[in-house]
């Protein structure tokens, strides 16, 4: 039999993307997560269900992470039950949240004084792509090491990039998701202009789509959640972007560098958090700037 597959973390990202892994390698996979409702689906479905942090990396050759935030990532790496008291050898975790830089590099060099790696591989794009199995995925890995997994990822993703060393695909991630949340916010506050100025917000950005102001974040957060006011529970929330954004400018801090943009935006993060809208979407904050006009 082949060489198990491990999956911790089966949140809305992390169970579509644990499945394409079960249905397309072709490798048993042993999966893990405090939620009992996932596990269950993806048992139906053939996974080996797990029930520790250890046991996934004790019955895995590679395991990834798909954690929702640094905090949680250190809680499975750590301590008696965690990876790096379970791992062995040549094993491969591959971590595909957005994390601090400097967590992932120390996380990095402590396996490796084990003979073990730790691979930071940051997904983008939406839950329907996970879905899909047409994420991108940034990669911070040796050329080796990247070699070795870029066949597994592509399980998942269609897009993957290696770009650079241990670290480097959180760096490009985290600046991805700064460029999306100042993108979000500019149209946010476009849609609203529009709206009190005769202009149909659908129109609008219908329009601006045919021409230099065109992003993806226009055509999924602009047009698919600003547009109707459709801010779900379960997606990529406020509270999770203002922590991913924190990344980016300590990067900047740690390069002497003013990025007001970034700085601009997370005054507005922290606005709608203190307004109750920390668990909604992040396109919320198009409530901040329009709360009256917004459809819901």
């Amino acid at each position: 039999m082949s060489a198990a597959i491990g999956f911790i973390g089966l949140g809305v990202m992390g169970e579509p993307i644990c499945r394409n892994l079960l249905r397309k390698s072709g490798r048993p996979v042993v999966a893990f997560d405090l939620a009992p409702e996932p596990l269950a689906r993806l048992a139906a479905e053939g996974a080996r269900i797990a029930n520790s942090v250890a046991e996934v990396v004790a019955g895995s050759e590679v395991v990834f992470l798909c954690l929702p935030s640094a905090k949680h990532v250190s809680s499975a790496f750590e301590g008696e039950a965690g990876i790096l008291h379970a791992v062995q050898g040549a094993q491969m975790i591959i971590d595909l949240g957005t994390s601090e830089v400097g967590l992932t590099r120390d996380f990095a060099r402590r396996l490796a004084e084990k003979s073990a790696a730790w691979i930071d591989a940051p997904i983008a794009r939406t839950r329907q792509a996970a879905q899909d199995g047409t994420l991108s995925v940034m990669v911070g890995a040796s050329p080796e090491h990247f070699a070795k997994v870029e066949p597994l990822i592509r399980h998942f993703a269609t897009d993957i990039t290696l770009c650079g060393g241990t670290g480097a695909g959180q760096v490009t991630k985290i600046l991805n998701n700064m460029v999306l949340f100042e993108t979000v916010n500019a149209l946010a506050e476009a849609v609203a202009i529009a709206r009190h100025s005769g202009v149909e917000p659908k129109l609008l950005l219908e329009t601006l789509s045919k021409g230099s102001a065109d992003s993806f974040a226009l055509r999924n957060h602009g047009l698919k959640a600003i547009v109707p006011g459709e801010f779900p529970l379960r997606a990529f929330s406020t509270e999770y972007a203002l922590k991913d954004l924190g990344y980016a400018l300590d990067l900047a801090a740690q390069a002497g560098l003013q990025t007001r943009g970034a700085a601009l935006v997370r005054t507005v993060f922290t606005e709608a958090i203190d307004k109750g809208l920390g668990d909604a979407y992040f396109p919320v904050i198009a409530k901040l700037i329009d709360p009256h006009e917004s459809p819901k």
